[in-house]
């Protein structure tokens, strides 16, 4: 029985059956003849070879396959061709990027992507134990392999770290095959020794199971110490200082290029170095809707590597051998030799990375960019779509900041937008008028409020914000990373209202309004975090919310993202919870009013 795209061991007949036509006693299933094989163990580019499939392994490469091409045999000339391996992502966020797994298996599958490793911490925060289960059967029986990472359940809120997985939940997990380790730890988490995470970590030692790093922002000694707990790969280098900075402590790095960001240009000096490039490697960290129906997935991250100058033999290598030794899954997937899962894809030629044919598996998936097989669907079971549970409904009076001592003015600490995703704090003096601080849209600076969604408490912490440029309503989204928060953001208390119970209406989603009319809005009834809508629907309700928020006065050239991360602790500097303004760097929470007059 296939699991997660690949089977579930190996028995007896299947190793008879690649035998045997390997030896030319048996015909192959599939033979893709005369084509230029990359190699990606030796480097080397083989032309004149033949590639012999038997069920969903490889059973020959070579010159010598006539005697195993046969009647019943499926003939793929790729005369003029050259074969690489299937492409691999090393890291990424499915659960993450709104869109169901099928949706986009879809996608991905038809540009060459044959493996990918995803985090599952937003789903985990969402729904728990049972929600990690769920996706594990959604990503069952599909056309390509999906592993995944269990999350370190690294959170600022502390009521988010305290309940998704506990210990018996991560050594369940840690039995299953499809799991292959940690997800993304936190560095200043792990160095501060937090004694829950490191029995977390002996326990993914113990299962044999890898370590995966985020290290953005450690140097030097943090860096090392950081290591010197099993971490074994980064994907948060943004420069080749970095990038040689972690090779030579031997960790693997993943050059990022995706939705949220792209370092890969930044970094792609790093190829000019005389070194070793055997565990460098690339990744996305997640793909956005649009961004995988215009560009592509994996295809384009390695086509933009030889644009940039690496060498097209070690940009491949870098999207498929080189990442899957990274996860201890070379003995099965990443080149194209004997004995391997048969993902391969043909492409013009070295300089082209174009998928004219698409095989994983064994099985031909995709021709010319299209599908010919499709995923399969999966149904969430209805207790997964009820996850917003607001004790009441919220309404204006709620988003007050009241101060009760009779001062006239106060300082407060507010989060102040660097870019998109970077903050700082800002302390502003502002007026206390009949006990309340208002909000300033003049100087840009609005009310913005963490809800827990879950517990059925309702706890909500109301703050301030600069830099998101809101002129009039609110935008408000139940995914909120490492977090069960509801987020909203507004120049008015009222819409702010409003754009809350709208997602408590929807079961989840991301929400614009302005005047007390819902202006866009995409629902997220799947944990609060996803939808199993068509793709093209979600990119055309996602650029709406945006074009909305735009209008209302808003700067940020994606809005909702900007929102999912300040409740994460994974970019510095001033988060946000339920319970408070959070200082990354000293990982507690910090005051709102820092002064009175």
């Amino acid at each position: 029985m296939p699991l997660s795209g690949r089977s579930d061991k190996v028995d007896g007949e299947l190793l008879l059956n690649i035998t045997k036509v390997a030896l030319g006693e048996k015909e192959a299933d599939l033979a893709i003849v005369n084509g230029t094989v990359v190699n990606v163990y030796t480097g080397e580019i083989l032309p004149g070879q033949t590639v012999l499939v038997s069920g969903d392994r490889i059973a020959y490469v070579g010159g010598n396959a006539g005697k195993s091409i046969g009647n019943s045999t499926r003939v793929i000339d790729a005369s003029g061709k050259v074969l690489i391996p299937g492409l691999i992502d090393g890291h990424t966020h499915l659960v993450g990027s709104v869109f169901s797994a099928s949706e986009f298996i879809k996608y991905a599958m038809t540009g060459g992507t044959t493996t990918i490793i995803t985090e599952t911490g937003e789903i985990a925060f969402a729904l728990g134990y049972r929600g990690i289960k769920e996706y594990l059967r959604s990503v069952k029986n599909q056309p390509i392999k999906i592993f995944i990472t269990v999350p370190p359940m690294v959170a600022m809120s502390p009521v988010a770290k305290e309940r998704p997985v506990d210990f018996n939940e991560l050594r369940k997990l840690l039995k299953r095959r499809e799991v292959i380790g940690l997800g993304e730890l936190y560095w200043a988490a792990a160095v501060n020794g937090d004694e829950k995470l490191f029995n977390v970590i002996a326990e993914v030692v113990a299962a044999g199971k890898t370590l995966d790093g985020h290290s953005a922002g450690a140097r030097d000694n943090k860096l090392q110490a950081y290591t010197c707990l099993g971490i074994s790969s980064c994907h948060e280098s943004t420069t080749a200082e970095e990038v040689l900075e972690r090779l030579r402590l031997g960790v693997y790095v993943l050059l990022r290029e995706g939705e949220i960001r792209r370092e890969l240009e930044a970094a792609s000096t790093i190829k000019d170095e005389n070194i070793d490039f055997r565990r460098l490697a690339v990744a996305t960290d997640g793909v956005g809707p649009e961004q995988l129906i215009n560009d592509g997935y994996m295809e384009f991250v390695v086509q933009k590597a030889i644009n940039l100058g690496f060498n097209p033999v070690l940009a491949i290598q870098m999207a498929t051998i080189n990442v899957a030794r990274r996860f201890n899954l070379d003995d099965i997937v990443g080149g194209i030799a004997p004995g391997k899962y048969a993902d391969i894809v043909v492409i013009p030629d070295l300089s082209n990375i174009r998928a004219e044919y698409v095989i994983s598996n064994g099985q031909v998936i995709a021709q010319d960019g299209q599908p010919l097989v499709q995923p399969r669907k999966h149904t969430y079971p209805r207790s997964m779509h009820n996850s917003i549970r607001l004790p009441v409904d919220f309404v204006a009076d709620d988003f007050a900041v009241r101060v009760t001592d009779g001062c006239r003015q106060v300082r407060v600490r507010a989060i102040d937008m660097v870019t998109g995703l970077l903050s700082r704090e800002a302390f502003v003096d502002m007026p206390v008028l009949d006990g309340l601080v208002p909000m300033d849209t003049g100087k840009d600076l609005l009310k913005i409020a963490a809800i827990e969604r879950t517990c059925q408490s309702g706890q909500t912490f109301v703050g301030f914000i600069r830099g998101i440029g809101l002129k009039q309503g609110a935008i408000a989204t139940s995914y909120a990373g490492d977090s069960w928060d509801i987020l909203v953001v507004g120049a008015s208390e009222v819409d702010m209202a409003l754009a809350v119970n709208r997602i408590a209406e929807l079961g989840g989603g991301i929400i614009v309004c302005a005047g007390g009319k819902i202006l866009a809005e995409q629902s997220l009834p799947i944990g609060g975090i996803m939808s199993a809508e068509p793709m093209e629907i979600l990119v055309e309700r996602l650029n709406n919310i945006q074009r909305a928020a735009a209008g209302l006065g808003c700067k940020l050239p994606e809005v909702r993202i900007t929102l999912t991360f300040l409740t994460s602790g994974a970019i510095p500097f001033l988060r946000i919870c339920e319970q408070g303004l959070i200082d990354v760097r000293q990982n507690r929470i910090v005051d709102l009013i820092t002064d009175r007059v």
